[in-house]
């Protein structure tokens, strides 16, 4: 279990080693001189292993902030790689990221490479990495530490002085930023970040790469495979963002999907009421939920879990359903047994925001606001918000807060970028039908927009985050494409359906850890 905002800490301290090139057979044509990026030196490598990725390897790797100034300053990113160890076939690298942004991929290349077949990730050296800003890349973001800290004000703006202490909140945090990084904020953004991936793979001596992303690293997928069409030999995108409504008009739509979702939650807990005891209606279950928000915001748990607290705790289960039996149980102690003590660790086990999380949280914001137009007027905000919340008030208003600095973001914005690709080869596309953080709907937009993709639809499925996590039928077509470039054919809208995996059942001391919750544990909330 991970905290929102910390998508992972990564392995060790970056150093030096030796790195073999990419064979002409993973090979592409030359980058559009529209997208430049420096040349950049050769990593080099030392061992860093972990008990679980034994033969983890890092370093580090000099970028230019700005890409269009090569010769100005630089600034490092750290990253991690499994060596390939097939001495028959090698297929070049594999740039792995979990999302955010902010999210750290250094870990994610261990997972990476110890989850799929032996026979296909001994061909790769799969290849994690720190995007600028975060985590061991340097410099690292902190706009605002402890901006999260406990009791925040209650996230619904029912009254002025709410609407006005998170409205100060927001800006506080786009001031600190401003003043704090105002060197760095122009250059913190997803095309910045597609350009020391570039940088990466010249540094690793490919012509062309592969490249394995969930969440909003499907985002940084597409905009890679934009600019640099002819240097994508493969791509696989898990948990698809809208790339046409990035970033207002994608966040207004996930307050939606997550009310959904939370609301499956409830019919979960309903039908567990031998364990739960919290009543076999879910929309009783519902309501009791919302009274437990309310005498929160009245009296929070243990001065630290007040109403704002306690939906960042509950947040995740939209993103994994293994967080259900956790969840349950606090929300049962608490409604049951006056007990408020499994509900703080809850809040602790998946909440709780520590030096990462704001590292994390700068680099959302600073990429986010810095991508594409938000609005500036915020009775804007104040109507769009409202109109959701009165059919979606799950996360609605928190949604809306953490996403606030925008309005008042000190830097310039881009346009965002038009993703439609006639040029790059067939993408893998994997999409869970009620996931909430990027709903189904983007997938199905990305895939028309990618002459070529395929889409393998997790049917049922509401987890953010699928392949890699246990569904064998899921994994198959990852492993199938990684292995020989096989994509599934079907279809009008999907090309292939696999059925979700089984809900989970309350817990039980005999379970051991799932891969999904190692997975979700590296990919991290909010992204």
């Amino acid at each position: 279990m991970k905290n929102r905002a910390a998508a992972l800490c990564g392995a060790a301290a970056v150093m030096a080693g030796m790195l073999t090139a990419v064979p002409a057979d993973a090979s592409a044509g030359p980058a559009p001189r529209t997208a430049r990026t420096a040349d950049a030196a050769k990593p080099a490598w030392k061992k860093c292993g972990t008990s679980k990725y034994p033969t983890l390897q890092c370093a580090s790797l000099k970028v230019p902030l700005d890409h269009a100034n090569p010769r100005g300053r630089l600034i490092t990113l750290a990253l991690t790689r499994v060596p390939h160890t097939s001495k028959k076939a090698y297929q070049g690298p594999l740039l792995v990221n979990p999302g955010g942004p902010g999210g750290s991929g250094r870990s994610l290349a261990g997972f990476v490479a110890a989850s799929l077949p032996k026979a296909v990730a001994s061909q790769y050296d799969v290849v994690g990495f720190d995007p600028r800003g975060v985590g061991a890349s340097k410099p690292a973001l902190n706009c605002r530490p402890g901006h999260f800290s406990p009791v925040r004000p209650d996230s619904v703006p029912s009254t002025p002085a709410l609407a006005r202490a998170n409205l100060d909140r927001a800006r506080a945090f786009a001031e600190a930023c401003g003043r704090k990084h105002r060197d760095l904020l122009p250059y913190i953004d997803t095309v910045d970040a597609v350009r020391d991936m570039d940088a990466i793979r010249r540094a690793l001596g490919a012509r062309s790469i592969n490249y394995f992303g969930y969440s909003y690293g499907t985002y940084l997928g597409a905009v890679y495979a934009k600019l640099y069409p002819d240097r994508v030999r493969r791509m696989a995108l898990d948990s698809v963002v809208d790339p046409t409504g990035v970033w207002y008009e994608d966040n207004l739509a996930q307050d939606h999907a997550f009310n959904s979702r939370h609301r499956a939650f409830m019919a979960w807990v309903a039908r567990h009421d031998r364990t739960y005891r919290l009543g076999t209606d879910p929309e009783r279950i519902e309501a009791a939920w919302y009274a437990m928000r309310a005498a929160l915001a009245k009296k929070p748990a243990d001065k630290t879990v007040g109403a704002s607290e306690l939906e960042d705790t509950f947040m995740p289960g939209g993103y994994y359903n293994g967080y259900w039996p956790h969840l349950a149980e606090a929300f049962a102690a608490f409604v049951n047994d006056k007990d408020d003590d499994p509900l703080v660790a809850a809040y602790r086990n998946f909440a709780a925001v520590d030096a990462s999380g704001d590292n994390g949280y700068s680099v959302y914001t600073s990429v986010q606001c810095r991508d594409a137009d938000w609005p500036r007027d915020w009775n804007r905000w104040r109507r769009d918000n409202w109109a959701v919340h009165e059919k979606s008030p799950f996360m609605t208003w928190n949604n809306a807060w953490y996403n606030a600095p925008c309005a008042f973001w000190p830097t310039d914005t881009l346009e965002p970028v038009d993703v439609s690709n006639h040029s790059v080869p067939p993408v893998l596309l994997l999409q869970a039908t009620d996931d909430a953080a990027t709903p189904y709907e983007g997938a199905v937009t990305l895939h028309h927009l990618l002459a070529g993709s395929a889409l393998v639809v997790e049917e049922g499925g509401g987890n953010h985050g699928i392949t890699l996590s246990g569904n064998a039928c899921l994994d198959k077509h990852l492993a199938a494409y990684l292995g020989s470039g096989k994509v599934p054919r079907g279809g009008a809208e999907a090309d292939a359906v696999c059925g979700a995996r089984p809900e989970p059942k309350p817990l039980s001391t005999k379970a051991p850890a799932s891969r999904g919750a190692t997975l979700h544990g590296l990919l991290g909330f909010r992204g």
